[in-house]
């Protein structure tokens, strides 16, 4: 079943859709956004169980791969550009892979076509463990997610997806509600750690983004992504990890424009 993704258009010229990863939504790439608007046409995407979008019982790579490629219809875009991170370069590889002759080039940002093993599993257990008929302020989420989750800044990025509850929707005591869907994540999670389907290679341009201390893309990836993508090159931005987007934007925003200018 497609889903109607959220979105927000802005800037002018070739269309370039933007996938967030896992966890997050079209608001984590709105650094990028801002620096590539003035070249392209940004089409920032909240993807399914994720944002201000539609929640699902099912979440796959071709599922959410195919609600990209509906939104693509939908705006009449019968080619684009994508640039994804972590969860949203496997969507980007993934739509690739399916429908090659509908994109043009994709900027794949610290992760490859790749199965992972489990990454996540204490975040999962700490936004589980979350009581929210008992918590009444951020600070107090964030607390109790510190028993789970060492650092600061990744859990300001998991508490953006608590959302206060207007009044006069509450029911009971709780405060706050999760914005995504948490158990359909933790649910499908085996499948978002798996590798995207492939039955033939893109042949399109395809530029890899590490973070040089990121371990999300190895040596021993090399064949894979070559096999899948053969016209694919790789560029490490130093100094950066996972998060290599917001850490360093300008040089992040800067690769991306040269190699999506074509």
């Amino acid at each position: 079943m497609k889903v109607r993704l959220r979105h927000r258009i802005s800037g002018t010229g070739q269309p370039l859709v933007l996938l967030h990863g896992l966890f997050g939504s079209m608001e984590n790439l709105g650094g990028v956004a801002q620096r590539l608007q003035d070249h392209f046409q940004i089409h920032a995407l909240d993807q399914r169980n994720h944002g201000r979008s539609p929640h699902t019982d099912t979440m796959d790579y071709p599922s959410m791969a195919r609600d990209v490629l509906g939104y693509m219809d939908d705006q009449g875009l019968e080619r684009a550009s994508l640039l994804g991170h972590s969860m949203g370069g496997k969507v980007a590889m993934q739509l690739a892979l399916l429908a090659p002759e509908r994109i043009d080039r994709v900027v794949v940002a610290d992760i490859a076509p790749v199965t992972y093993k489990p990454r996540h599993d204490a975040i999962l257990e700490g936004l589980s463990s979350l009581d929210l008929d008992r918590i009444t302020s951020r600070q107090q989420a964030d607390e109790a997610l510190a028993a789970y989750v060492d650092t600061a800044a990744i859990r300001s990025f998991l508490l953006t997806n608590l959302q206060r509850i207007p009044e006069q929707e509450r029911t009971g005591a709780g405060v706050f509600r999760w914005r995504l869907n948490l158990p359909v994540i933790q649910q499908c999670y085996d499948k978002l750690a798996q590798a995207p389907e492939a039955t033939d290679a893109f042949g399109g341009p395809v530029l890899f983004l590490k973070g040089e201390d990121s371990a999300y893309i190895q040596e021993k990836h090399r064949n894979e992504v070559a096999r899948l993508f053969p016209n694919a090159s790789l560029k490490v931005i130093t100094g950066t990890d996972h998060w290599l987007h917001a850490q360093k934007p300008d040089t992040f925003a800067a690769l991306s424009r040269q190699f999506l200018a074509g």
